[in-house]
């Protein structure tokens, strides 16, 4: 069978099967985190929960972008690239208003909460990890993914040290670790999307 696209239709349907599941189990963990993270008064959980919100936005984006031109998945990448952007700067507005109002937050719920939004991480980086030089809305997954689990191990380092320490500093750095981690892959994504649309519109 010739000329049948038979290979691209099996792709599409293999990353959109992939990008659902991520895309649930990060919008869980998103409110699951979010909830424990203000309870437990954590700076570098609620940063780790809102990127796991910004993933669930680049696994959405990226679900829309399946099967469609390859201008569409780069415009696709580049709303995905902004969004987690916008999320890495929220983190540091609820850093601010932390150091200004204070916090004293839970080690414990912190080191738990970390430990499974690992758990959770760890999966989806494999899941999505055969797709990682694919095109450019499957490589800004791989690469969110894969900085989630940095920000997770960070979480759970914090935990043990606010517990050992007895400060809220650990928390309050990890925190902004986490969302120069976010800004970061945001940054790198955004330009990899421009060069994508460059080398279209130059085509």
């Amino acid at each position: 069978m010739s000329n049948c696209d038979c290979e691209v239709e099996i792709k599409d349907k293999s990353q959109r099967g992939v990008l659902i599941i991520l895309l649930c189990i990060n919008a869980a963990m998103f409110v699951f985190e979010i909830s424990i993270g203000w309870w437990a008064e954590s700076t570098a959980l609620i940063a780790d929960a809102l990127d796991m919100l910004a993933d669930a936005l680049v696994y959405a984006v990226g679900l829309y972008a399946v099967g469609k031109a390859a201008g569409v998945k780069a415009n696709a990448a580049m709303l995905s690239g902004l969004l987690q952007l916008l999320l890495g700067m929220m983190v540091l507005l609820d850093i601010l208003r932390r150091l200004i109002m204070g916090s004293e937050p839970v080690s414990e719920l912190m080191m738990i909460m970390g430990f499974i939004a690992l758990i959770a991480n760890v999966t989806c980086l494999r899941l999505i990890e055969k797709h990682r030089e694919g095109e450019v809305h499957m490589r800004a997954s791989w690469i969110f993914s894969k900085n989630d689990v940095i920000a997770n191990l960070g979480v759970i380092v914090a935990g043990a040290l606010v517990w050992y320490l007895d400060s809220r500093w650990p928390d309050i750095v990890i925190g902004t670790v986490v969302a120069i981690i976010i800004l970061t892959g945001a940054k790198n994504i955004i330009q990899e999307s421009r060069q994508e649309i460059k080398r279209i519109s130059n085509a």
